[in-house]
């Protein structure tokens, strides 16, 4: 199992009227955590397209306890449980400064040959590289 951490601050313009963060603002939290994930594990979402790979959402889920408020220092916890094949599916869990869990979710992607549009393997470097966080 892979676990990576980031902060992510609540900007103003992420909130709605009440003061808490807009719904619809999660899936882009998610979508930082996880290119930071891949980021510090030596990879990024720029070099597989390079490469010939591109990574579309199959799908989302989303699970709010409770809301983040402007200007709260967050914690997005990005976990891999298994390692990818032809997708791979990452899950999330938010936490305020207080430790409180406010939101859990999950996104799948796929694996995608640029050229024939069609699902392929994941690259044989991000295999090699998450490999060690998986024993057995």
């Amino acid at each position: 199992m892979y676990i990576f951490e980031t902060s992510i601050r609540v900007r103003y313009g992420e909130t709605d009227r009440m003061g808490y963060v807009y719904y619809g603002n999660y899936p882009l939290y998610y979508e930082v955590g996880r290119t930071e994930m891949l980021r510090s594990a030596g990879l990024s979402y720029r070099a597989m397209e390079e490469e010939g790979i591109l990574l579309p959402v199959h799908s989302l889920s989303i699970k709010y306890m409770e809301p983040a408020r402007y200007d709260d220092l967050l914690t997005l916890k990005v976990i891999l449980k298994e390692l990818p094949t032809a997708k791979i599916q990452f899950h999330y869990e938010i936490y305020n400064e207080q430790g409180k869990l406010l939101n859990t979710g999950e996104t799948v992607l796929v694996f995608v040959d640029a050229q024939t549009r069609r699902p392929c393997r994941a690259p044989e470097a991000l295999i090699k590289e998450l490999e060690k966080y998986f024993p057995g």
